[in-house]
């Protein structure tokens, strides 16, 4: 969905929620080829019954791939991706895990360049249980309406 919203109209702790999706075998293997990470974690079932989660868990970067795709829903036309800070993978994920995010606009401020603002998104991922996996802050870079 594609929405026109421009800094002076983001509020602080404005909130919104995605949509679930369950992280499957086929999305680790495909990410595993894609990234080149196939360490045992994720690709060796005997070895992972070895270590302490028992099973394989997903790669973090797999994760939050997938969040971002969940929050792009909702695409801005007068805003970009600037970039993302403080990416941490708080709890594993395991195949078979439903994830969704709530996205919250947790700062703004005016960027160097004029007609600019930056609006920082605290993102966090959590599984089917309400346990928190993943958190991040996404940057946007904003036109205003007044420069």
């Amino acid at each position: 969905m594609g929405i026109t919203k421009y800094f002076e109209e983001f509020e602080l702790n404005e909130k919104r929620s995605t949509g679930g999706r369950t992280v499957t075998e086929t999305d680790i293997v495909i990410h595993a080829g894609q990234s080149g990470d196939f360490f045992p974690h994720h690709m060796d079932e005997e070895w992972c019954k070895t270590q302490p989660f028992k099973k394989r868990i997903a790669h973090g970067t797999l994760i939050f791939t997938i969040a971002v795709g969940l929050t792009a829903a909702v695409i801005n036309d007068v805003a970009m991706t600037y970039g993302y800070d403080r990416l941490r993978f708080v709890k594993p994920v395991f195949i078979g895990d439903t994830i969704k995010a709530t996205v919250t606009i947790s700062d703004k401020k005016d960027h160097k360049k004029p007609g600019f603002g930056l609006i920082t998104e605290l993102v966090e991922v959590f599984n089917q249980h309400g346990e928190t996996v993943m958190v991040c802050e996404h940057i946007l870079l904003v036109n205003k309406k007044v420069s």
